[in-house]
């Protein structure tokens, strides 16, 4: 029983781990702006974002891409794309208030926000990030020339040009008036602006004339 008892507990603690995100993962969330909202409409998610904000490794993961001229034009992407009008339009919904409103009554939450600012191993990390190895490959990047290549011909390549003739695409600003349109873009609140919400107060004259049931197809 006390085996059986063991092996729940390291699944149970393996699955918590692997359900984490790493540094690499909070940095790219982070350099996102349609998804960089889900830190703020889940405490749990902020709680994990600000824990791997204390490790140096996501310091170090978000200057790699920031020397990067292809994370600058993922950022433009996804400002353009009518998925970060989703992304901050889901505010208004009342479920995330009550998420936070949950969080700040939970002491669990507190106590999972300062975990990593008494963890002294956060502070060991800081302390050896200059001997890092990456942070040393960092300081030799500016006398690559490859680097210098990769900024100068940024404007000519064809992702960077295929964003520049972006807003002469119609389909762009229909696809954002369809975002804006749709109802599931603003959550619970969405539902006033469904017609199928109101149902037979949409039409008052519905109860009096149902509507007859299609005929079976001939087979």
């Amino acid at each position: 029983m006390k085996k059986l008892s063991a092996l729940i507990l390291a699944l149970v603690a393996q699955s918590a781990f692997a359900a984490a995100p790493t540094p690499d993962a909070t940095a790219a969330q982070l350099l996102d702006p349609a998804k960089v909202a889900d830190l703020a409409k889940d405490p749990k998610a902020a709680v994990a974002a600000m824990t791997n904000l204390m490790d140096p490794a996501t310091a170090i993961a978000l200057a790699q891409k920031s020397m990067d001229p292809a994370t600058f034009t993922k950022m433009m992407q996804a400002g353009m794309s009518p998925d970060i009008l989703k992304a901050y339009a889901a505010f208004l919904d009342p479920a995330v208030s009550m998420k936070w409103l949950a969080a700040g009554m939970d002491p669990n939450f507190y106590m999972a926000a300062i975990n990593p600012m008494l963890n002294p191993n956060m502070y060991t990390k800081w302390m050896m990030a200059p001997v890092d190895p990456r942070v040393l490959q960092m300081a030799m990047a500016p006398l690559n020339p490859n680097l210098y290549m990769q900024w100068a011909t940024a404007p000519l390549a064809p992702a960077n040009m295929n964003m520049m003739m972006a807003p002469l695409n119609p389909n762009l600003y229909t696809q954002w008036a369809g975002a804006a349109a749709d109802p599931k873009t603003y959550g619970t609140w969405g539902a006033f602006m469904n017609p199928a919400t109101y149902g037979n107060m949409a039409n008052p004259f519905a109860g009096l004339f149902p509507v007859a049931a299609p005929a079976p197809a001939a087979k």
